[in-house]
């Protein structure tokens, strides 16, 4: 195992930005960097021993200013939608940005983690990356010491661990935003992948996607994923959810949650036999299938647009902060945040 660095760019105040690339001995590789904790690179051979890139992202920091697909991101303090941008805790309300339709999305387009320079350091197979977030900051409560670490394992694993403590009682609800295309970043839609989700039920939305409090059964739906099949199938299906997000852009309720670690889904892409588990330890899954990616230029000058990759966002349901039948998000001095996500390749 090893991990070396080298310049990622210039961030606009001139502060430089690092490029990690953590190895396994058989070359299974990922690349992260300390300007938002951003997965860049993910590098992972087929049934042929074929090593490709499958996340989507940018060649340098300056894709990264912008962003406005969150490509890689390390989304906190709050992923997903917040109704009305705004939650209560204790009595007190805490106004956070309006920037989807009347929602908050993603914490903050600009002051968001996924747009901090981080500290770093590493270990053996690890990156570290700790950022200190100050009271009020994005209109979050508490002084908050955030951490997440990226590892890869022998197994082809990558594994992130999200560490958060706060002075105050406060909303967290972390993610990754990777968007995934297992033929390589730069081949297509993701419409022939076949996919496999761990949930009977799902979490409906009203127009502006925000959750309406039930959770629906899958089956007989275009949102059961219990058995394995082409992601293309029934995307663009005649569903009033379906037409709500585009195509699919809803959170699962995976099934047996009990706060470990256990497998929430499998991805595969026939075409080159490579597969992915995805293992979290939280209660919700939300599939993106990248319906509104705008068309734009990436890594090595690919072409991305709509579903060009799709994301396996683990996570508490979304807006449970203001859904008195979803999970406690609020964490503060006596209950830090903890979780890990997997992403398990193999062919």
């Amino acid at each position: 195992m090893a991990i070396t660095t080298k310049s990622f760019g210039k961030t606009p105040d001139g502060a430089e930005a690092t490029l990690y690339t953590i190895k396994n001995d058989s070359g299974f590789t990922a690349e992260v960097t300390n300007f938002g904790a951003i997965l860049v690179n993910l590098l992972v051979p087929d049934k042929a021993g074929a090593t490709a890139d499958v996340v989507l992202g940018y060649d340098s920091i300056e894709g990264y200013l912008t962003n406005g697909c969150f490509f890689g991101a390390t989304i906190g303090p709050s992923a997903n939608r917040i109704d009305n941008a705004s939650f209560t805790i204790d009595g007190e309300r805490y106004q956070l940005a309006v920037n989807d339709k009347t929602n908050n999305l993603h914490s903050d387009d600009d002051k968001g983690y996924h747009k901090r320079l981080w500290s770093a350091r590493t270990t053996d197979n690890s990156v570290v990356f700790s950022l200190a977030d100050a009271d009020g900051s994005m209109g979050f409560p508490g002084n908050r010491q955030v951490q997440v670490t990226y590892t890869v394992t022998d197994d082809n694993e990558l594994r992130i661990d999200y560490d958060v403590t706060s002075d105050k009682k406060t909303l967290i609800n972390m993610t990754n935003h990777s968007y995934f295309n297992l033929a390589g970043h730069s081949f297509g839609t993701i419409e022939a992948h076949r996919l496999c989700i761990h949930a009977s039920r799902y979490t409906p939305v009203f127009e502006r996607l925000i959750p309406t409090g039930e959770l629906a059964d899958v089956a007989g739906t275009p949102f059961d994923f219990r058995t394995t099949k082409t992601i293309g199938d029934e995307i663009d299906a005649d569903d009033v959810q379906l037409g709500y997000g585009q195509g699919y852009d809803h959170n699962y309720v995976l099934d047996g949650f009990d706060g470990t670690l256990r497998k929430a889904a499998t991805l595969e892409d026939p075409a080159t036999g490579r597969k992915m588990d995805v293992y979290t330890d939280q209660p919700g899954l939300q599939f993106y299938a990248g319906n509104c990616i705008t068309p734009q230029t990436g890594k090595g000058g690919a072409a991305y647009g709509i579903r060009s990759g799709l994301c396996m966002e683990t996570q508490c349901f979304p807006d449970a902060v203001n859904q008195p039948g979803f999970q406690d998000v609020v964490y503060g001095p006596d209950r830090p945040y903890r979780t890990t996500t997997v992403y398990r390749f193999y062919n």
